[in-house]
């Protein structure tokens, strides 16, 4: 097809694709599905090689927000049932990062639920950086703690911080459709600190709550415009007690067509395979590593994931190897530049719909109480059956181990 071979011409030369050509890749058939895997699969390999980056995810704080995020299970109006503890001390949050260490993450992605943090919860989190970092040398450290207020992202740094997730999750145009208690100026602002403070910057999206196209190329172009070094692709896992959660809208073949979408826009970058996954991609998941090249070991926030070495069976089925430490991500363009910022690491970072980078959608604030409009919206949704035929709506579990609770982790 003419169309997938300026794509990759496009991707190899890191050139911006056009807002029509993005598009015409999320409408290709089903058919064609196996072209545009092996299209994008092309300028992935030139980037990244066959490697796969493992990350970890620890849930430093879970659940009782105080934003209204209408796809996140910690939202404070939420009713799923999931874990709900306060801050791990540093010793804890450690212990857990080794179990993810222990199964090949290069990355440990810290994450805590809330508006952001305060100045009291930045030193609880640089003593878990330095903790984590006394006992794995080399680890690579983000921190995901929502909106950061001035001189935070530069404390995080100090303390060993490699990198700093924010997710812009949506188009901006239909941002608060989704949330009310924050902007997309917000968002932006927040990754905008942490470049500046010469941390990795990791951005995001969620797909999958009833957007369009154009809302998903909006949302992309607009990360390609920020330019952060780590791109989580999440899709939304419709938890019940949540507004979204009939919102049902994907199949793994739209969810690959959003992945390759993702890759030729953002060609050179850290694409991650977050939250979601298990869910809408389900034995697809292997064709998937064509298309990124990171993505999460085990369970995310408050989801449980597939089994780590499940995770890393099917990588090494699929002919992929798992990054090693001593391993730069990044292409050297990237890495060189991110090295001339003072940065501690050439990598960009993570999310759960989860990933440093989300709880079951997207990581940064998430919920308040539901408005009127989020009480409608979720009237609605009980009323309705799931959207796509055959959503294995089994497969979203809570997690009920690791991090906040007795049991060992699943990595």
């Amino acid at each position: 097809m003419d169309l997938l071979n300026t794509l990759v011409d496009k991707g190899l030369r890191r050139e911006l694709p056009t807002r029509e050509e993005a598009l015409a890749v999320l409408a290709t058939p089903d058919d064609q599905l196996l072209d545009v895997v092996a299209a994008a699969g092309k300028v992935r390999r030139q980037w990244f090689g066959r490697r796969v980056k493992l990350n970890y995810l620890v849930n430093l704080k879970s659940g009782l927000c105080p934003e209204d995020c209408s796809y996140c299970s910690q939202r404070l109006g939420s009713k799923a049932e999931i874990l709900k503890y306060t801050w791990l001390k540093p010793e804890e949050a450690s212990k857990a990062a080794a179990a993810g260490v222990a199964g090949g993450a290069k990355r440990v992605c810290l994450v805590a639920s809330g508006r952001g943090p305060t100045d009291r919860d930045v030193d609880r989190v640089s003593k878990t950086i330095e903790a984590i970092k006394e006992e794995n040398e080399g680890i690579e450290v983000c921190a995901c703690l929502g909106l950061l207020s001035e001189g935070q992202a530069d404390r995080l740094r100090t303390a060993g911080a490699d990198a700093y997730n924010h997710n812009l999750n949506t188009s901006e145009g239909t941002y608060g459709e989704i949330t009310t208690t924050h902007t997309y100026a917000d968002r932006v602002d927040t990754v905008h600190q942490a470049q500046a403070a010469g941390l990795s910057a990791c951005s995001g999206l969620i797909a999958g709550m009833g957007e369009s196209d154009a809302d998903l190329v909006d949302v992309v172009f607009s990360l390609r415009e920020l330019d952060p070094d780590s791109v989580p692709v999440n899709f939304l896992i419709p938890f019940e007690g949540t507004p979204l959660a009939k919102e049902w809208n994907l199949t793994p073949q739209r969810c690959l067509r959003i992945l390759a979408m993702v890759r030729f826009v953002c060609p050179d970058v850290e694409v991650r395979l977050a939250g979601g996954r298990e869910v809408h991609l389900r034995s697809m998941q292997p064709l998937a590593l064509n298309l990124v090249n990171s993505i999460f070991l085990g369970d995310y926030l408050t989801s449980e994931g597939q089994a780590g070495q499940a995770d890393l069976d099917m990588i090494a089925d699929a002919g992929f190897e798992v990054e090693g430490a001593g391993t730069t991500t990044l292409p050297r363009h990237r890495a060189d530049a991110l090295a001339g910022c003072g940065s501690h690491a050439g990598g960009g970072c993570a999310t759960e719909s989860e990933g440093c980078g989300s709880h079951e959608g997207g990581c940064g604030p998430c919920g308040e109480a539901p408005s009127v409009e989020a009480e409608t919206v979720a009237a609605a949704a009980e009323a309705s059956e799931p959207q796509v035929p055959g959503a294995r709506t089994d497969l979203v579990a809570v997690r009920r181990r690791g991090a906040g609770t007795d049991l060992a982790p699943n990595a």
